[in-house]
């Protein structure tokens, strides 16, 4: 399992896959899996049952996970789709940065 380098909230290209040159927000990341949700990509269709928390039942439609190696980092500053980097700052905080720019991704 190696190190998520995408976040919860990030902006990513799909790079790989059915889905190539797509651009979504990360709704989810699974790090044990090393899976992310993207809003608007990998679409599938699922069958449901009606219960009490879906009383209509019918076909839906809902992402699922795809693999981050398929995905890449859009820096907000360049707006290119870019490798993710770490570097420490002088107060000793890791950061995330661009590997095409050097901007600092991180917020805060």
């Amino acid at each position: 399992m190696s190190k998520m380098r995408i976040r919860k909230g990030d902006r990513v290209h799909v790079i790989n896959g059915k889905d190539k040159g797509k651009e979504g927000k990360v709704l989810r990341y699974f790090p044990v899996r090393d899976m992310v949700l993207v809003e608007g990509v990998n679409v599938m269709t699922k069958h449901v049952k009606p219960s009490a928390k879906n009383p209509q039942s019918g076909i839906i439609k809902q992402e699922a996970p795809i693999y981050s190696s398929k995905v890449k980092l859009v820096c907000t500053a360049c707006g290119a789709a870019t490798r993710v980097g770490r570097a420490f700052l002088e107060n000793g905080r890791k950061v995330r940065v661009c590997k095409a720019c050097g901007e600092i991704i991180d917020k805060a």
